[in-house]
């Protein structure tokens, strides 16, 4: 996580960040981040359930990557064949929902700087608010719905059907769409990713998206920088305050 004070900001010049009709939202490491080992614990013990074999998950991203990208890097990793493991792949991703939602008690979040100022803000753009995580949907919601969240998003890209995450992106970008076609704006709707990771930004941008990226994970301002997003900032609280926007509060119930 970037553990920088100095609030920095870059807007590409001529991006509009706060003028998209469409936002999509990473979880980790850009609305909220976890002290607790509830997700990563569901991985061990749903293929010890299903599969009847250990786990190991040294060597292999977790930051960025998706839930069954993360079990497919673990394998590979081990020289566990394809044919070994990917029959099971959907019983694993059901057993870690199941075992993040016995669980979900346990588990000790915070938001990041300024996420409610910005869902806030957006929203009341008249902007359309989306999660897009590499979560699996069930550990997904949940995180959403324990941090106090669930009312600003009106729905989800999640990584159930996608190990990579570009594909996760471009149909979690097809939904916005097709929710603000039903409005009579979808035919030019422009669409925003804000995440954390280098990974964001390769998604979004191979979908041809701009990206929010937002040093609050793992990755600095500079490491961000590095990957040419439209927007980079150490918060989104830091975002608001270079841009020196008003929010009128939140009244939001979940």
């Amino acid at each position: 996580m970037s553990t920088t004070a100095e609030a920095r900001v870059y807007v590409e010049e001529g991006f509009l960040w706060d003028e998209q009709r469409a936002y999509l939202f990473d979880i980790d490491g850009t609305l909220m981040r976890h002290r607790d080992r509830v997700h990563i614990d569901a991985f061990f013990e749903s293929v010890r359930g299903v599969m009847g074999r250990e786990l190991a998950l040294d060597g292999v991203t977790l930051s960025g990557n998706t839930d069954p990208g993360i079990l497919r890097d673990a394998f590979e990793l081990a020289s566990v064949e394809d044919s070994a493991w990917r029959p099971h792949r959907e019983d694993v991703l059901k057993a870690m929902g199941e075992h993040v939602a016995g669980r979900r008690a346990e588990m000790l979040w915070s938001l990041m700087p300024g996420v409610v100022e910005m869902l806030a803000y957006l929203e009341q753009k008249g902007a359309l608010l989306g999660v897009a995580t590499g979560n699996v949907e069930r550990i997904g919601w949940i995180k959403i719905e324990n941090a106090g969240l669930r009312s600003w998003f009106r729905f989800g890209g999640f990584c159930d059907r996608f190990e990579a995450r570009a594909d996760m992106i471009a149909h979690a970008a097809e939904q916005a769409r097709g929710i603000l076609r039903s409005t009579g704006g979808g035919a030019e709707a422009t669409v925003c990713v804000i995440g954390d990771t280098p990974r964001d930004i390769e998604a979004a941008r191979a979908n041809g998206l701009p990206t929010i990226a937002v040093a609050t994970g793992r990755s600095s301002f500079d490491e961000l920088m590095e990957h040419r997003p439209a927007v980079c900032t150490t918060t989104l609280g830091a975002l608001l305050q270079a841009s020196d926007v008003t929010v009128k509060a939140a009244n939001h119930v979940s």
